[in-house]
């Protein structure tokens, strides 16, 4: 079992930057590749990006290659989501989430699951 906490979320302004994060407690942190997506009002869960067990592999989704870097620590158990130049349609509630499988399918289903943070980001 693996416990997932995310924080960082909150209000920003359009074109600013913040940075997400998420623990992980229960099981070994550096076997899981780990993920972010998120979801919008009345729209469904999306992809944001993902990183393998060490940090050498990662990709995004289109919408946000350039802006968003994944990244890990896994002395601390906690993998990153750095978001610049915000703009209002990256309004979300985010959720990260850990599988042991490092999969490239926008569409996989990872095991484990946080509760999300909101992020507002206003025009």
């Amino acid at each position: 079992q693996v416990q997932l906490v995310e924080s960082g979320g909150g209000l920003v302004q359009a074109g600013g930057s913040l940075r997400l994060s998420c623990a992980a407690s229960g099981r070994t942190f550096s076997r899981f590749a780990m993920g972010w997506f998120r979801q919008a009002p009345g729209k469904e869960r999306e992809f944001v990006a993902a990183i393998n067990y060490n940090g050498g592999s990662r990709h995004y989704a289109d919408s946000v290659k350039g802006r968003f870097t994944i990244s890990r620590d896994n002395a601390k158990n906690t993998v990153y989501l750095e978001r610049n130049s915000l703009k209002p349609e990256d309004t979300a509630v985010y959720s990260c989430a850990a599988d042991v499988v490092y999969s490239r399918s926008l569409t996989y289903e990872y095991e484990y699951w946080g509760q999300g943070t909101q992020v507002t980001v206003s025009s």
